[in-house]
């Protein structure tokens, strides 16, 4: 899978590992930057370009990183077409995850949730929050899991990609 890599300056290590583990799986990898640490840079300035790759189909997927992992989310997310998921770490639901009421599976759930309800095609991941073998098990997890299909979710995306 051809995928769109990015980080602020505060994932700037933590990508750097996490693209030679992907390289290491076989997916190919654009690191949209940034090539070093700058304490001030700005995230937009090395998000927008990994979005707009997802976007337009020039990556299939796109990991971001940031300390929290949220402003790059949403400047990811200002992106039309992106739909990217932030995650900070593993965490249990306390009720019925979907519609028919099923449990969820293990405390991964919200990164299978983010790819088979909601097409995520971009993670944004906490890198203040996450070490380097759960950054890997999170993007192995969420790297595997497909869209379902089942209609609602679809339609609910297509609204989210007209705008």
């Amino acid at each position: 899978m051809k995928l769109a890599l990015s980080t602020d300056h505060t994932g700037l290590k933590l990508l750097g590992q996490l693209q030679q583990y992907l390289e290491s799986q076989g997916h190919e990898c654009v690191n949209y930057g940034p090539k070093g640490f700058q304490p001030d840079d700005d995230y937009p300035d090395f998000i927008f370009p990994a979005a707009q790759a997802v976007a337009s189909d020039e990556c299939e997927a796109g990991i971001i990183m940031g300390g929290s992992g949220q402003g790059e989310a949403m400047a990811a997310n200002r992106v039309v077409g992106v739909r990217c998921a932030v995650y900070y770490g593993p965490a249990r639901p306390v009720g019925a995850v979907d519609a028919e009421g099923q449990p969820a599976r293990d405390e991964f759930e919200v990164l299978r949730l983010s790819r088979e309800h909601n097409s995520a095609n971009m993670l944004s991941l906490a890198a203040r929050f996450l070490n380097q073998s759960e950054i890997e098990k999170a993007v192995k997890i969420w790297l595997e899991t497909q869209f379902g299909g089942v209609e609602r979710h679809q339609r609910r995306i297509d609204k989210l990609d007209r705008n």
